[in-house]
């Protein structure tokens, strides 16, 4: 019988470039989970879209925040006239321009706002 001795050569591969690829596997791993995508690229792409929604949504907050604010001055000026706190032509008017630029679910989301709005003083 002849013995045949197998040689390996280990290749030394730094643990930090092993820690390195294993958390970036984990990482496009949960990125897919999160998005829901079947690939790394599409839940990249659904990733920054995502942050990207996110700046808007706090741009949009902070807009509302602001109405809000202006909504009340107008409010407390009319009531302080003697007149009504809301004024229902005006509240159509939004309602119109929301519905025109939006469709049917512009008009749900300017009812939102405009109750958002009311009776904050």
């Amino acid at each position: 019988m002849t013995a045949t001795t197998a040689t390996t050569t280990a290749i030394a591969v730094p643990a930090a470039t092993t820690k390195n690829l294993a958390s970036k596997n984990l990482a496009a791993k949960n990125l897919t989970e999160q998005t829901g995508a079947r690939t790394a690229e599409a839940a990249h792409v659904i990733g920054d879209a995502r942050e990207r929604i996110d700046i808007l949504d706090d741009r949009i907050i902070g807009l509302i925040q602001e109405r809000m604010a202006v909504s009340a001055v107008i409010q407390e000026a009319r009531i302080s006239s003697g007149g009504r706190r809301v004024n229902l032509a005006r509240e159509m008017e939004v309602l119109g321009r929301f519905r025109d630029a939006l469709g049917k679910p512009g008009t749900a989301l300017a009812m939102t706002m405009l109750e958002l709005c009311r009776g904050r003083i």
